[in-house]
Order: structure tokens, then sequence, then C-alpha cells
């Protein structure tokens, strides 16, 4: 067991910045910068269908995982004098959720005291926020995230539809019962209560949670009678009633609604997103945008918002983190993938540029690599 936890530690890859990475492989030290060609190479057969990439994540299951050792460790880091930052992010940094779970799990036992608490007492800052999120189931995670997108003066819209929009089914459901039961109050009515007029409607839409599944079976009648609705609506010269959009936009599947925007701009000679531009303004524009932008393709949806995220005065951070962790482990290889071809960098040099210290090392093991 000894033997096997020292190999484990000599196989950990290091992710603090302006270090050579290596990864070990059968006895073959392979150099960092082909760590991101090998993960694009191995799923070399989607490259061309963004829409099948929820399973390109960048944080897997730690090979050599050993609960025990993972909780002594992060005790005596969080014991220490001033407290070992590099030691918990190189743990629970690089452990998947199921994993993260069975250490708080284990930690609670052994010690009688919750993981996440003694981590907001310990830490501080950015750093603690990414550690407490890595904490979190992802329904919890989002039912929080939307409650402090509502709270205090100002409603943060952004960070409501990119949720709203982007949760499967059942995962909006778990989060209003998560919701439920860690505020007792109904998530609906919170925001109804934050949001107004049309673009309250999108956001109470969404999160019914009635979008249909994709089907091999193509229903041509149902597109052209979409197109058609959306087409007629936009054409209207005065006060289009857009409010008919809605149902379509947030109860059709991703790849119905994917035909139908292209037989849209055949009837209207313009693209829906160019028509939202031109016909619409403020939280209707901002909130149309988002959702149609991330049925298109919901990889570069999430790059704009990381992007968003960096590139104004102040790096966003609670964004920037959230999406990082809500996304290393479901698609933010192709989220890389996306963010380098857009935007002409990386998102590792991007993050590496806009954060420091411990935090930065946290963000870039998400990350997980250089793309070349």
């Amino acid at each position: 067991r000894e033997r096997d936890r020292e190999r484990a530690l000599s196989q950990s890859v290091d992710f603090a910045p302006h270090k050579e990475k290596t990864t070990h492989r059968q006895g073959l030290q392979i150099p960092g910068d082909m760590v991101f060609v090998n993960e694009i190479l191995s799923q070399i057969v989607q490259v061309d269908r963004p829409m099948t990439w929820g399973t390109l994540a960048t944080l897997k299951p730690y090979a050599n995982f050993f609960v025990d050792d993972d909780v002594e460790i992060l005790k005596k880091a969080i014991d220490a004098k001033g407290v070992d930052e590099a030691t918990i992010v190189r743990i629970l940094g690089n452990r998947s959720f199921e994993q993260r779970e069975g250490i708080a799990k284990a930690f609670q036992k052994k010690y009688n005291t919750d993981l996440e608490t003694l981590l907001k007492k310990k830490l501080s800052g950015y750093l603690e926020n990414v550690m407490v999120k890595l904490l979190k189931p992802p329904a919890e995670l989002d039912a929080h995230e939307l409650k402090e997108a509502m709270k205090g003066l100002g409603t943060d819209e952004d960070s409501l539809i990119e949720i709203l929009a982007t949760r499967s089914n059942k995962e909006l459901q778990n989060i209003k019962a998560v919701y439920k039961k860690e505020f007792e109050k109904d998530l609906e009515k919170d925001i109804a209560g934050e949001a107004t007029g049309r673009f309250e409607k999108l956001l109470l839409a969404l999160l019914k949670g009635q979008r249909e599944m994709n089907s091999s079976v193509i229903n041509y009648e149902l597109i052209e009678e979409d197109a058609k609705s959306l087409h007629a609506v936009s054409s209207q010269k005065k006060n289009p009633d857009f409010d008919s959009w809605i149902p379509i936009l947030t109860e059709r599947s991703q790849n119905h609604l994917n035909r139908v925007f292209k037989l849209y701009k055949i009837y209207s000679s313009s693209d829906i997103i160019d028509t939202i531009k031109k016909q619409m303004k403020g939280d209707d524009e901002k909130g149309f945008l988002a959702l149609v932008q991330s049925i298109q393709n919901t990889p570069e949806y999430f790059a704009e918002r990381l992007q968003a995220s960096m590139k104004s005065l102040g790096t966003r951070d609670k964004a920037l983190t959230r999406l990082l962790v809500s996304r290393c482990e479901i698609d933010l290889l192709s989220i890389r993938a996306e963010f380098r071809k857009k935007y002409g960098k990386s998102l590792y040099s991007a993050i590496q540029a806009d954060t420091k210290g411990d935090y930065q090392t946290a963000l870039l093991g998400l990350c997980r690599a250089e793309d070349l």
C-alpha cells in the first residue's frame, strides 16, 4: 500500500505555472506540450461534431485514488502553519467530483468536521471560492449561483440565462428541488420577483425543463411550421409578439431548432441572431441571444462567456470560477478548442494572464493544458 501511495504521488501532475509539465505513462516521460495533442488525437473522430462533445472533460477520475491518504494529506495541509494551500489545490483540483465527495464524507467521519466549513475558515478570497465550489454537487452549485445572481441590488441576468439555458430537463428539476431545500423558497417565485416582462417569461419557461430530446426522426413539417411562425412574428412592422417565440425556443429539441434556424434564414433573408439584435433590446436581447447561441453551438457559447469574464477591467472571478468548475467534468476540452479558434489564443494563456498565485494554479489545473 505504501509503495502504491508513493507511485501515486510520483504520477500526480504539477499545474504550477511556468513549469514544464510531464505525464508519466508506462515508464515513458511525455512532455507537457504533448498532453493536449494526445487529448485531441484520442477524440479526433468528434472534431467535426461539436454538438456531441459533451464527454470531453478535462478533469477525470484520478487513477491512483486512495481516499484515506487524501484525507490525511488534506488535514495536515489545513493544519499547517499559514495553511498549505498548494497541497489543498493539488488534491481537490485533481480529483473527480465523485472522488471529492468521497473525500468530504471520509473527512467528516474521521475528524467529525465538515470539510467545506473548515476550508471556508482557513482559506479566503478567490481560492476559497474555487475550493468550495469544487465540493458542491452540480445542482447545489447551480442553486447557489442562481441565488447569488439575484442577491442585493441589481440582478446578474447573464448568469441567470447561462445556467437556465444550458442545463438539461433533469438538471433543472434537481436545481429547483435543491433551491427549495437550501433556501426554503421557490426558485420560480424568486425569479419572478427579480425579472420582468418577456425576459421573465423566457426564464420561467426554461426553468420548467420541457425541452424535447434529440431524435433520429426528423419532422420536416414541424420544422417548416416553426420557421414560418418565427418569421411571421419578426416580419410584423409594429410591436412584434416575440412572446410566441418562447414555446418554440424553450420546448423544441436542439437538433430540431438548428434546422428551424436554417430555414428561417431562407424565409427572412436574415440570420435569427441578426433579427434579435435588430428588433430586441435590453434584457430581452440578452436573453434570446444567449439562448439561441447556446442552442447553435454550446461550446462556443461557453467560450464567449469565459472571454467576457476576463476581458473587462477586473476579471469577473465568480463567473470565471463557476464556468470552469461546472464544465471541467463535462465539455471543457471542446470549449478550449472553440476559445482557441475564436480568439486566437488559448484559454490556458488567457487565465494565466488574468490570475495569480494558488488561485491561478487551481484554475489552470481545471483547464488542464495549453492549446498549441
